[in-house]
């Protein structure tokens, strides 16, 4: 995708006052929230083990677990087995997402301007795929099938839209690259 076209679809979703108000408020609610946690859990939350954001690698199993998920509940041909697979897979990828929901909130407090506003749309966007994934985990269980798979169906699309926007966060705005940048340099 052409960068000034990425760049206009981001200016469209989070350039507005609103949403600045929001992202502030929120920001001083999670600065005060981390204020009550250890430097060492901060720390881990934000990969300082690694030495660079933890959040990036751990969207890869909700995210990859979603789509598989997606995959198994639409393929032709599936059977009980397919479903129990698809189901399966749905609960891990949607436990593993809490830690990558902590990650990213965790490096979004630290974010200001177009960066913070995104940030914001990226992580709510991200968080209703979240609660549709619960929601089609308990429609499963409740053995409404369909709307199961309604649900996650949509939250998978939500979580594509967020993963747009995560992507603009590092490639546009340059967030989380910052020590990686340094230490090529240096």
């Amino acid at each position: 995708m052409d960068s000034q076209l990425s760049d206009r679809l981001e200016a469209a979703v989070s350039d507005h006052a609103a949403l600045e108000v929001a992202a502030a408020t929120l920001q001083r609610a999670l600065r005060a929230a981390e204020g009550v946690l250890p430097q060492a859990v901060l720390d881990a939350l934000h990969g300082e083990f690694l030495g660079h954001p933890l959040h990036p690698i751990l969207i890869h199993l909700p995210l990859g677990g979603w789509m598989l998920a997606g995959l198994l509940d639409f393929l032709p041909g599936g059977d009980a087995r397919t479903a129990h697979a698809a189901d399966v897979v749905l609960t891990i990828s949607t436990f593993a997402a809490v830690p990558t929901i902590a990650t990213g909130w965790t490096d979004w407090s630290n974010t200001r301007g177009q960066a913070r506003r995104t940030g914001l749309v990226h992580g709510v966007v991200n968080e209703l795929a979240f609660f549709l994934n619960a929601g089609s985990l308990v429609a499963r269980r409740r053995g409404k099938r369909r709307l199961g798979k309604v649900l996650s169906g949509g939250a998978l699309g939500l979580a594509l839209v967020g993963g747009f926007l995560g992507g603009q966060l590092v490639y546009g705005h340059g967030l989380g690259v910052g020590q990686t940048l340094a230490k090529a340099q240096g």
